[in-house]
């Protein structure tokens, strides 16, 4: 799929760390919820990226923490991005009582997935602290039952998102058709280990590595699953087969390195 070269229409800044670039790309329109983009970063390079935001106007949601997105924070309304895609496998449309477990970032491609999901919809979401919560003005104008949960206690729960987790499921009896997750990557293995416990069907957004994002490079493989064409997200009867969940990744050199 080639390269598309797009103005951006639109920054948002969430938080100290994290801002929302809209675009506008025909390809992306009717994207599935949990796909990602490979965004082309003009002196940088390529970037996978997840879609925040999917209509007739997209975007990513981007954390300054490496060389490629920290430029990419330095751009305003009207630079100009690369865009190819969309790639991947996204989250599954499902109907019934839906609970949504984001931690950090990870709520970006779980957004679009809330949006486009009916039924009885309950979203946990984390973060270090409040000022580092994201969308949640979005989710509270949404037909949503929120929980918040921070690492230091300033707001919502004081602890992680799994503890809120337990609660729901054992303190309340709640019984949820399906779990969505996206986050850092030993909060999901705790998810994926308390949903297999339960008997609750899951779906988990991971990240690796990746240089190509169409199955290629083999840069983003995972116990013999490429991420970028099998993935970015995994059902709980495929992550439970996977060692690596939760353990290991490879960095840009293709070393094995603990998460």
């Amino acid at each position: 799929m080639p390269m598309r070269i797009h103005a951006i229409e639109k920054v948002v800044e969430n938080t100290p760390i994290h801002k929302t670039f809209y675009f506008s790309d025909e390809e992306c329109r009717n994207a599935e919820p949990g796909q990602f983009v490979m965004v082309w970063i003009p002196g940088i390079d390529e970037v996978p990226m997840s879609l925040s935001f999917i209509g007739r106007q997209q975007a990513v949601t981007v954390e300054a923490k490496g060389e490629g997105t920290k430029k990419m924070h330095e751009m305003k309304g009207g630079d100009k991005i690369g865009i190819r895609g969309p790639y991947g496998k996204g989250f599954s449309v499902h109907e019934g009582k839906l609970l949504f477990i984001a931690g950090g970032t990870g709520i970006a491609p779980l957004l679009p997935l809330i949006k486009m999901s009916k039924g009885e919809k309950t979203v946990v979401l984390g973060a270090r602290s409040s000022y580092l919560l994201l969308f949640e003005e979005e989710l509270n104008g949404m037909d949503v039952e929120l929980h918040i949960s921070t690492d230091d206690g300033s707001k919502g729960h004081k602890g992680f998102v799994t503890d809120l987790l337990e609660s729901l499921v054992e303190g309340t009896n709640k019984k949820f058709d399906m779990v969505y997750t996206c986050g850092p990557e030993m909060m999901m293995r705790k998810v994926l280990d308390f949903c297999l416990e339960h008997g609750i069907p899951m779906e988990a957004s991971l990240e690796r590595y990746m240089k190509c994002g169409i199955g290629i490079c083999g840069s983003c493989a995972i116990d013999g699953y490429l991420v970028c064409r099998d993935g970015p997200v995994f059902g709980s009867d495929v992550l439970s087969k996977i060692d690596d969940f939760g353990k290991w990744k490879r960095d840009e050199t293709g070393k094995k390195v603990e998460i």
